[in-house]
């Protein structure tokens, strides 16, 4: 027969041993089955073991490898195996405390994002203030809620000297985000959060998006960029031209300059 087959006789032993063992493997295997199915495919290899006491726990990996008994329950997610490889996302205690009467200028900054209908659709306008004396530093504009447009307006602080000031806002996913934490730290601000849900603990910039929203005309803009033209012209008013009756009836740039003098 080895010669008919063409095979040599050692070739033909050596597939004989195999065939026993892989004989003996099935009948292990209809067994561990038997258990793998009753349990709705969800044993691992030690539920199994547990039902199958007398056998082997190695036998019992083998064979469920060897012929893909796969459980359906508690398979590796690639996408969280992927988010542990990053920094997590944190959350900072609130440092502001709803003191909103800040005697000092850039000391403490609160910042926040936006939503203004535009053509069927928002866009988001991410704004950072300063409490003390109500001046917007630094602001942008976006289609989509990335993390760029708000890791524009914090990157726009390192012009100030903001070395050990307060940035406060909402527990959102931006400014929880490990990018937007490295960016507070790199200009060495300190992060302060709102409870979760608690609107009131930012309210400074709740009120300027208020007012923003009732004084701002912008339904004439056709284009992304005549918004934000329009935009960048309401913040110049904002800073340089509103006079606010609660800061002694000036700016907030003029505001900024009486608190300096009267500081120094």
């Amino acid at each position: 027969m080895c010669s008919i087959a063409k095979v040599s006789k050692s070739g033909y032993y050596k597939w004989l041993k195999t065939a026993d063992i892989q004989d003996r493997d099935y009948v292990d295997y209809l067994i561990i089955k038997k258990v793998f199915d009753e349990n709705k495919k969800k044993y691992g290899w030690r539920r199994i073991k547990m039902e199958l006491p007398y056998m082997n726990h190695k036998k019992i990996q083998r064979i469920m490898r060897k012929y893909d008994l796969i459980t359906k329950v508690r398979k590796r997610n690639p996408y969280k195996a992927m988010m542990r490889k990053n920094l997590e996302h944190r959350v900072f205690p609130n440092k502001l405390h709803r003191e909103f009467n800040q005697p000092i200028p850039s000391t403490v900054f609160c910042t926040d994002i936006t939503y203004i209908p535009f053509k069927n659709n928002f866009v988001y306008l991410s704004v950072i203030k300063d409490i003390s004396s109500g001046e917007v530093i630094s602001w942008d504009l976006s289609s989509g809620l990335d993390m760029q447009f708000v890791l524009n307006s914090i990157s726009n602080m390192n012009k100030l000297d903001c070395d050990g000031a307060i940035i406060h806002s909402d527990q959102g996913f931006h400014y929880t985000n490990p990018t937007y934490i490295k960016a507070v730290k790199d200009l060495n601000m300190i992060q302060s959060m709102s409870a979760k849900g608690k609107c009131i603990d930012n309210a400074p910039i709740e009120s300027f998006f208020g007012h923003m929203k009732d004084e701002l005309d912008y339904k004439s803009c056709m284009t992304f960029k005549e918004l934000k033209l329009k935009i960048d012209d309401y913040m110049q008013y904002y800073n340089n031209k509103r006079k606010q009756w609660t800061r002694n009836k000036m700016t907030p740039v003029e505001y900024k300059e009486y608190l300096l003098e009267t500081q120094g």
